[in-house]
């Protein structure tokens, strides 16, 4: 199979076959996410948990964005991600905010922003700009601090029955990044943070009044967790 491969990029050129992989892979993000280089697939089984999701959504118009590029501070590294969102959501605006300048790496219906996830006022700018955003990815700094500060400022900005994920949950148990692996109850972790969206779902239930300060409890339809993944699922 690999000799047939090689053969027919060396008659053809390697471009054509990459634009046929992507043609003929554009509804499989686990093949898509090989073919760009994307840590989605293999360093971790993202893709398949995202495809069962997504799948529906594919051929809609949405405005989706993705908290981080990827590649550092190398202007034209990262974006792995990003092109393969766009070629699984044919009729989607692909956003995405990284601390670093990425702007090289913006094609036709990919724009990018430089900033922190962890400034709100730069979040209302971006959030200006793209309008209301149907799915929010967080890949970003991974850190617990900011994955939370995010989180409570994007989800009210998401559309009603729209989707917010959080990847590479593990550092809520790396102290590094501002998480505990000793003490599991750590309310300073994001990990903990979201479990207590499992009670919010729930807080209609409650004798007290713990949940009702939080503005957005009622748009909080389900959440799921998966390995090092989380899905929130707005009403």
């Amino acid at each position: 199979m690999n000799f047939v491969k090689n053969t027919i990029k060396q008659i053809f050129g390697k471009k054509l076959i990459h634009k046929i992989e992507e043609y003929v892979c554009s509804s499989n993000l686990s093949k898509l996410a090989q073919i760009y280089n994307s840590d989605k697939y293999g360093r971790h089984l993202y893709t398949p948990i995202y495809e069962r999701v997504f799948h529906s959504l594919r051929h809609k118009k949405l405005n989706i964005l993705e908290i981080g590029v990827g590649g550092y501070d190398r202007p034209t590294e990262g974006g792995a991600s990003l092109k393969m969102w766009k070629r699984y959501f044919p009729k989607s605006n692909i956003y995405a905010i990284d601390i670093f300048d990425k702007s090289k790496l913006q094609e036709n219906r990919i724009k990018i922003f430089q900033g922190s996830q962890d400034d709100i006022v730069f979040l209302e700018k971006v959030v200006q700009q793209t309008g209301v955003l149907d799915i929010i990815i967080d890949d970003g700094s991974h850190i617990n601090k900011h994955v939370i500060s995010s989180f409570n400022f994007l989800f009210p900005k998401l559309k009603n029955g729209g989707i917010y994920v959080i990847e590479d949950l593990e550092t809520a148990y790396r102290d590094d990044m501002g998480g505990d692996s000793n003490d599991l109850n750590n309310s300073s972790t994001s990990m903990n943070f979201f479990k207590t969206i499992v009670d919010a779902v729930n807080y209609h239930e409650f004798n007290n009044n713990l949940y009702e300060h939080i503005e957005f409890v009622d748009k909080i339809e389900s959440i799921h967790f998966y390995h090092n993944l989380i899905f929130i699922f707005k009403k």
